[in-house]
């Protein structure tokens, strides 16, 4: 228990490096919570400052805890193309609601080499003409890449927003084979 009578998470994390930079991976012992892009050390001190508030306790640098170490393994079979999905327990503690709906829907949905339009997704969660609010769901996730959110796109064949920057959406949807690599 903290100070103020509240449980502790042990939050463990770990940078590691990808073709499209580096990636902090935090995991809680329900799973993993939190994929953050390019993970500087500045990057990397706000979010664990940012996970500390919200999940209570000090995050631990431990790439070797079990969840962190499966999770890192699959990401490096992801992009190096022998990976098409993730297969990883998932602590969705930091997103509820609206917005966790439409990313659970995305996880389960929308596999490996295909794309959906913000439109299309808010639909299959109930709520046509919820675009928008699709939009703002896939800016608060928080889990990237592993709930794939760069694979949400402009009804009009627009690549659409993303929290990562247009490249790596772009990087991560052609790893997929939908966009062609980019020429240099």
């Amino acid at each position: 228990m903290d100070s103020d009578g509240r449980d502790e998470q042990r939050v463990t994390w770990a940078v590691v490096g990808t073709d499209i930079g580096p990636l902090m991976l935090a995991a809680t012992r329900d799973g993993l919570v939190n994929v953050v892009f390019h993970a500087t050390d500045a990057v990397r001190d706000r979010a664990l400052e940012r996970l500390a508030a919200r999940l209570g306790g000090t995050p631990v640098e431990d790439p070797d805890s079990p969840p962190l170490a499966e999770a890192i393994r699959q990401l490096r079979a992801y992009f190096a193309g022998e990976r098409h999905g993730f297969d990883l327990p998932l602590d969705w503690s930091l997103i509820s609601g609206f917005n966790r709906q439409v990313l659970r829907e995305l996880a389960s949905g929308v596999p490996y080499g295909t794309v959906v339009g913000y439109g299309d997704l808010a639909g299959r969660v109930g709520q046509p003409g919820g675009a928008q609010a699709v939009g703002a769901a896939m800016g608060a996730n928080p889990l990237p890449v592993v709930v794939p959110c760069h694979r949400v796109v402009e009804s009009d064949g627009g690549i659409g927003g993303f929290g990562g920057g247009l490249e790596t959406k772009r990087q991560l949807l052609a790893l997929e084979g939908v966009l062609p690599e980019p020429l240099f």
